[in-house]
């Protein structure tokens, strides 16, 4: 028997809204398999739907004119793809790419506007939802900034499991550099000593991670900060 595909309950924010929007709503949404690399839109590319991932996780990526990027948030299924809409723009400097495989319901941009401008539960939740996620950018320029790679790698695996629903994350130790923004010897170190130590296991594009606690530890503050942030402006994840 194939396994039943993921609620648009998985997704915080649709969870959270009221049953008479999700009514509305929920008949638009289109789940969509999500794989690993896929790019949802490119910098200053034209944005048609909304992605409320349920089971992946969609890096922003910043891309200087030379090719090189580093990140500046992860969306998963806390949070929604697509907040330049309803920020006044139709377009982003950013680029939004798959960083780890799954599903995500899209939902049409004239549905999702024309609920949004009822200025109701949408609208507020959108915001807080917002605010949560340019805390994540700002503490990601600080860590970036300030913090070691075996710190920010700390950060970003924790982010990421928040994100999912296991230990496990399916991703090459070049592509969490190309996030970084470091070379690839430095995860590879970095990525090194937390297996030494037994905090995770890596093998084929394949992180385990063993001790989360312990993880915890590790990281710097920048985590715990994004972490209080999101549960302070977002509704519960509620299981489902």
């Amino acid at each position: 028997m194939p396994p039943d595909p993921p609620s648009p309950l998985q997704n915080r924010l649709l969870a959270a809204l009221p049953p008479e929007v999700q009514e509305r709503l929920f008949p638009h949404l289109e789940l969509k398999p999500m794989a690993l690399g896929r790019v949802l839109y490119e910098s200053g590319g034209k944005m048609r739907h909304v992605h409320f991932p349920t089971d992946s996780i969609v890096s922003l990526l910043y891309v200087m004119e030379d090719g090189a990027s580093a990140e500046i948030s992860v969306v998963g299924n806390e949070g929604v793809v697509g907040v330049a809409l309803f920020m006044g723009g139709e377009t982003t400097p950013s680029r939004a790419i798959v960083q780890s495989g799954g599903h995500a319901y899209r939902l049409p941009v004239p549905v999702f506007m024309e609920e949004f401008n009822r200025h109701g539960q949408l609208l507020v939740l959108m915001l807080r939802y917002t605010q949560a996620l340019i805390t994540q950018m700002a503490q990601t320029a600080v860590c970036n900034r300030h913090h070691n790679i075996d710190q920010q790698l700390c950060r970003w695996l924790l982010l990421s499991l928040d994100r999912l629903p296991g230990t496990q994350l399916t991703m090459t130790q070049e592509l969490i550099a190309n996030m970084l923004g470091v070379r690839r010897e430095g995860v590879t170190e970095a990525a090194g000593k937390l297996q030494k130590l037994g905090i995770i296991h890596y093998s084929r594009g394949t992180i385990q991670v063993l001790d989360r606690p312990r993880l915890e530890e590790h990281s710097c503050e920048c985590y715990a900060v994004v972490r209080r942030e999101c549960d302070r402006l977002l509704p519960p994840n509620v299981p489902h």
